[in-house]
């Protein structure tokens, strides 16, 4: 009888046909972005059964989106090649499986599946990484994750972290790349000396407007090398084929796999970029509704947030007067009066502005309060952390208009877009 295994692997060689395409090196000049159908990464290297992994031991940073277009995940069709050797999977914020809600990771376990180890790897620093990976024996670390395009979203910091200790293990690091569901569009403020975390590790603009390739690029270029010891990590790009970076993920007809459980939806990833500021206030920003960071709203907010918001006429969005009761989280089983979020215009909508036009808003209610983090009383504002300082708070705090807000910024992110345009590898 065939074992599980060689059925996979026949499996695998039978579900792919999409045409193969060579992974781009490192230093390979951006070429430009094919239009057609959206083929990620995972499914041109899989359709090549992982040339890149031959004779190598391999350690897999991924999460639920990891998977092909035929909904395996790339795990499953590793493990099915006798040829490769895959040592061990590492899980980021929320798990491997994708269970853990904010904050929280899934701790170590077998797959059942594939009997391998699943190591913990949310918080880990390049320090704990390299511990992780010399456990597993790997020398080669492949990364596919399906980031949504925001520095305060943490599978980017993972993924720092892992180039990091790959490069200090002399390890190669894979990066199977998948589309910026947000698109090309930089914008936001900064992240400064002072003010990094978890949720925003190194100085990037806020939305940065890069697929998770090109970041692993960006920061194999100008920040790796200054990190402890310096030097680069010996890394390879798989590059998607047919992604429009001016297109965001409503339209990519890739299917939605949830990366985190208050990340539903394409719409949501539409909204992040701003609506996360709300994780910094006193408001709720729809944890605990069927539709986070697109619900936001308090207790002491009424209908006339709505109209003020709508008056302004903001582009590609209209607010939806809502009222929601959070199951958890802030507010939770309190009835909340605010809004939905609803983008009636893609590309023209901007996340950031719209949010600060939001919080300008909000702030007029007596009871707005910026939230405060008990455990880090030198910098006890959370939105300064999202946020890269304390230059939004203190401009809102201030009266500031939401044009003079973000105009503060202008500057920085053209000199991002500047530093970036030698890593970009679609137009």
């Amino acid at each position: 009888m065939p074992s599980r295994r060689s059925l996979l692997a026949g499996a695998t060689a039978a579900a792919l046909t999409t045409p193969a395409i060579a992974a781009a090196p490192a230093g390979a000049a951006p070429a430009a972005g094919g239009r057609g159908r959206l083929t990620p990464g995972a499914d041109l290297a899989a359709s090549r059964h992982w040339p890149m992994l031959r004779g190598r031991k391999v350690g897999v940073v991924s999460n639920p989106t990891g998977v092909l277009r035929d909904t395996r995940h790339i795990v499953d069709s590793m493990a099915a090649r006798e040829e490769l050797d895959i040592v061990g999977v590492f899980g980021p914020e929320h798990g491997f499986r994708g269970s853990a809600q904010a904050g929280e990771s899934e701790p170590e376990f077998e797959d059942p599946r594939t009997g391998l180890t699943v190591y913990d790897a949310y918080g880990a620093n390049a320090a704990k990484m390299r511990e992780l990976f010399t456990k597993a024996g790997a020398d080669t670390i492949v990364f596919d994750i399906q980031d949504v395009g925001v520095r305060f979203y943490t599978y980017i910091w993972t993924m720092y972290h892992a180039m990091t200790a790959a490069r200090d293990l002399g390890a190669r690091f894979v990066v199977l790349d998948r589309p910026n569901p947000v698109g090309r569009r930089a914008d936001g403020p900064l992240m400064t000396d002072g003010f990094t975390s978890g949720v925003g590790l190194k100085p990037i603009i806020q939305q940065h407007g890069m697929t998770v390739g090109e970041l692993a690029r960006y920061f194999n270029g100008e920040l790796l090398p200054g990190e402890g010891k310096g030097g680069k990590v010996e890394l390879e790009v798989v590059r998607m084929r047919g992604w429009d970076p001016r297109s965001v993920a409503t339209g990519n007809g890739l299917p939605w796999v949830p990366p985190s459980p208050n990340m539903p939806t394409a719409d949501t990833a539409a909204a992040y970029p701003g609506t996360g500021y709300f994780e910094g206030t006193n408001l709720s920003e729809g944890r605990g509704t069927t539709r986070p960071f697109e619900f936001i709203g308090a207790p002491y907010l009424d209908h006339h947030y709505s109209d003020r918001l709508n008056a302004r006429a903001l582009p590609g969005v209209v607010f939806r007067e809502g009222y929601f009761v959070p199951t958890f989280s802030k507010h939770e089983k309190k009835t909340c009066a605010g809004v939905q979020l609803v983008v009636t215009d893609p590309l023209r909508f901007r996340p950031i502005a719209t949010a600060v036009a939001m919080l300008v808003e909000a702030h007029r209610y007596e009871e707005f309060a910026w939230r405060e983090d008990s455990w880090d009383p030198k910098r006890p504002y959370w939105i300064d952390k999202l946020s890269g300082s304390p230059r939004l708070r203190e401009m809102i705090d201030s009266g500031a208009e939401p044009d003079q807000v973000t105009a503060a910024w202008a500057g920085e992110v053209r000199d991002f877009e500047h530093t970036r345009r030698p890593y970009l590898l679609y137009r």
